[in-house]
């Protein structure tokens, strides 16, 4: 088995279940504004949400662009009249309180981090990263958080991973393990970087092409048994 030094952990849908936190936000958001959040209000803004985080993916747009757009459009599909970055002040807030983790996170980081030093690489915005992290059972365990917002570029860029190694002491790739639900983000981000890499896949998705991987899971206590 290589001999990792460093495990290199996305963070929404790897370690930290972004879909409950942003229906919880969202409902907490909207209610401050007197506004019911039913299923259909919640698609729509999903549905737009994603596609606008799949363009920051493709280089398209940066993070910090999605803060206010994502209401603006939000708002005028829903027929709601608010301000977009009044609110969008409000739900970063709702969503940064927001640390739901997905099942096995907490316990499989404590049984790794006896034994790995480990990082977040996420794409994403700083105040949401930052808090839903520490308020998370595994904070402790992470020596490094990079955030795309903060550096600049996203994944699957490569001088996104380039600056994540940099701030990790540049460590030799065939050292790290990159570990992600996302394909396009970040298997195919560590691929064309030349770093190993696990995809968490619990929904067993079919692979989207031959990008060489290293491993699947479809759970992440699978980690244990191969690198505890």
């Amino acid at each position: 088995m290589q001999p990792y030094q460093w495990l290199l952990f996305d963070a929404d849908g790897t370690l930290l279940d972004y879909e409950k936190a942003e229906a919880v936000a969202l409902a907490e958001a909207l209610g401050a504004i007197k506004t019911d959040c039913d299923p259909s209000i919640l698609a729509t803004y999903k549905r737009i949400n994603s596609a606008l985080w799949l363009a920051v993916e493709r280089g398209e747009l940066a993070p910090a662009a999605v803060k206010v757009r994502r209401f603006e459009q939000f708002f005028d599909a829903a027929g709601i009249t608010h301000s977009p970055a009044a609110f969008s002040a409000i739900y970063l807030e709702c969503l940064a309180s927001c640390s739901h983790t997905i099942p096995g996170a907490a316990e499989v980081l404590d049984v790794l981090g006896r034994k790995y030093q480990m990082a977040i690489l996420t794409n994403g915005l700083q105040i949401v990263a930052r808090g839903r992290i520490a308020r998370s059972p595994f904070c402790r365990h992470i020596s490094e958080i990079i955030i795309s917002e903060e550096i600049g570029f996203s994944k699957p860029a490569r001088e996104y991973f380039d600056i994540a190694l940099a701030r990790l002491g540049n460590p030799s790739r065939r050292d790290v393990l990159m570990i992600g639900d996302g394909w396009a983000s970040d298997v195919r981000g560590a691929v064309q970087s030349g770093i190993n890499v696990c995809w968490y896949n619990p929904e067993r998705k079919p692979r989207p092409d031959d990008s060489a991987i290293t491993r699947e899971i479809a759970s992440l206590r699978e980690l244990v048994d191969w690198l505890g």
